[in-house]
């Protein structure tokens, strides 16, 4: 199998993780329909979303794959005026990732990162490994760590 580098990040921590592969040829490729190619309940399953405030700091948030980010809410967790989406177009330049496979863990920077307080009572949740077509299944509080995380209401 081949290792992405949020794998290879986890394994040189002899963290305890599981990695799930689904098929990509149909390219839908968003966190719906990924839940439902690996079987798992949407609650389970985080989409990384990369960020940008107006004085330029970039922000990773993971949030269930249903839900919607709040960009009230999340402007107050980093003190920020205002947040934005950062061009999906800038979004390589930035976390060595593309559209579909950006993994909270691994990217070229370590961005200030936040992970739903839904998270916090699941045992294990399911985030990009960092490829199209693989999940990485982790136990949240152990994401955290990894990413100096933090977790917080996101969503609306």
């Amino acid at each position: 199998m081949i290792k992405t580098n949020a794998m290879r990040i986890l394994d040189k921590m002899k963290a305890q993780y599981d990695v799930i592969t689904y098929d990509v040829k149909d390219e839908k490729i968003d966190g719906i329909s990924v839940a439902k190619k690996i079987g798992k309940d949407e609650k389970y399953v985080y989409k990384t979303i990369v960020t940008h405030g107006i004085y330029g700091n970039i922000y990773v948030f993971l949030i269930p794959v249903r839900e919607e980010i709040d960009f009230k809410k999340v402007a107050k967790v980093t003190n920020e005026k205002r947040i934005e989406m950062l061009d999906v177009n800038d979004l390589q330049k930035h976390t060595g990732y593309i559209r579909g496979g950006c993994s909270p863990i691994g990217m070229k920077k370590q961005y200030k990162t936040f992970i739903h307080e839904s998270a916090l009572s699941i045992e294990k949740i399911i985030v990009s490994a960092g490829k199209i077509g693989f999940q990485i299944e982790i136990n949240p509080d152990l994401l955290k760590n990894i990413v100096e995380g933090e977790f917080h209401d996101l969503i609306k």
